[in-house]
């Protein structure tokens, strides 16, 4: 029975209340993705409370607005969009479209909206899904309505993978490939609330362990030599939480076994940590083998991080040039300089660096010893050392271009006379 209304159980309210037990038994947890709902009435806002505390959403990070589509589009003008957006109105249809328009220019493209109308139209709902809302619900909702919605829009077996994957690879050892994803990592998650998985794949050597000061009993060796167990629930057990919004499949960082794999070795995690986050940072350690070719010719996002001298221009056109001829119909990697303006050191200027690669680099980072053998000895990211520091504003802009996320906008007063005015002129 919804909870939008009280009154005397019926036949029907039975029937219905027995449909969401059903529905609820067959729903499957959902992911690690962060929901935001803007509700008119209590009626709506009550049952996703509700769906927040269930345990199928132990995972996701949900929070309720009281206030429709003009309280969301004030809100989105100076936050981060999340993956998740559910909107309640008491609008009519063609004002209701209007509004959704206007909110558009400020939600990221990659965010679902799901809008819980009191309007029973199909005519709104063919319109409403050929301007790419996901769901449209209609008043009253019960919490089986809400977590349903949210488990066919990211649960959808047949859907592709919820999280996009990047990895990060040095030209050599050393360069700072590890530090930059593990700090670029962090920083996406705070700047957009949005789930981030971080997996180490060194794991004889692996550092996200010492630099997000954590000990965990279990983790990617786990799952690589137990693929048979792999699956979501199974997945989350192995992860150790960093912060609110970022989970570390950490490496064992021991020598007591050899760490030789199959080329496959790492696919299910991979893709089953897929499934669970919106982003997954995979930290390729410096090692050309059989598993690692196969990891890197796999992900959506390649970052290759090099110091500016001579090894490492050759290490990353042999890098170029292979990823070239294995991802034919992918975007070339991303370039990041690092470790640049070395006292009394020769280098390689960054332009003649990047010609021969036909590379822009994305970011030039100075070699600062201070600040990341400070952050690296107190387990801390660089961004809680000194959140104003050059280096810092230079790995929240690689942040946002590795999302494709722009610049959050200065808070501004919502206009709601004009949007109104124009609403009115469209009538």
């Amino acid at each position: 029975m919804s909870n939008n209304v009280a009154y005397d159980e019926t036949p029907e309210d039975g029937l219905r209340t027995q449909r969401d037990t059903t529905a609820m038994e067959a729903t499957r947890p959902i992911p690690r993705i962060s929901i935001q709902a803007f509700c008119e009435t209590e009626g709506v806002a009550n049952p996703i409370e509700r769906a927040g505390e269930d345990r199928r959403m132990s995972r996701a990070h949900l929070k309720v607005h009281m206030g429709g589509v003009a309280t969301a589009i004030e809100f989105y003008q100076s936050a981060p969009t999340p993956n998740l957006i559910v909107l309640e109105s008491r609008q009519e249809p063609k004002e209701l479209l209007n509004s959704l328009l206007h909110l558009a220019e400020h939600v990221d493209p990659s965010s679902k909206v799901v809008v819980i109308g009191h309007y029973n139209d199909v005519g709104l709902y063919r319109d409403l899904v050929r301007a790419g809302i996901s769901e449209y619900m209609v008043a009253p909702i019960s919490l089986a309505d809400i977590l349903a919605v949210i488990s066919a829009i990211f649960v959808d077996p047949d859907a592709p993978p919820l999280g996009r994957s990047i990895a990060f690879v040095g030209s050599k050892g050393g360069v700072g490939s590890s530090t930059l994803a593990h700090n670029t990592s962090w920083c996406i998650s705070q700047l957009f609330e949005s789930e981030v998985v971080v997996m180490d794949l060194d794991l004889p050597f692996g550092t996200a362990n010492i630099n997000f000061d954590q000990d965990p009993v279990q983790g990617i060796a786990e799952a690589v030599f137990s693929p048979e167990r792999i699956d979501e629930v199974y997945l989350d057990r192995l992860l150790a939480q960093c912060a609110e919004h970022l989970s570390l499949l950490a490496a064992p960082s021991t020598l007591e076994r050899v760490y030789d794999f199959d080329v496959d070795a790492f696919a299910s995690v991979i893709e089953t940590a897929q499934r669970s986050a919106p982003l997954l940072v995979l930290d390729v350690p410096h090692v050309w083998s059989a598993w690692s070719r196969n990891t890197l010719a796999q992900a959506d996002e390649i970052v290759i991080t090099a110091v500016p001298d001579l090894a490492n221009l050759r290490n990353t056109k042999n890098l170029v040039d292979m990823l070239k001829k294995m991802r034919p119909n992918d975007p070339p990697p991303k370039l990041i300089i690092n470790q640049a303006g070395v006292a009394k050191r020769p280098e390689i200027s960054s332009a003649d660096f990047a010609e021969p690669l036909g590379l822009k680099p994305m970011a030039i980072i100075p070699f600062d010893p201070q600040l990341f053998g400070n952050a690296s000895n107190n387990g801390r990211m660089l961004g809680e050392m000194d959140t104003k520091h050059a280096t810092v504003q230079i790995i929240r802009e690689i942040a946002h271009v590795l999302t494709g996320r722009g610049e959050i906008k200065p808070k501004r007063q919502l206009d709601l006379s004009s949007l109104l005015g124009r609403l009115k002129r469209k009538k």
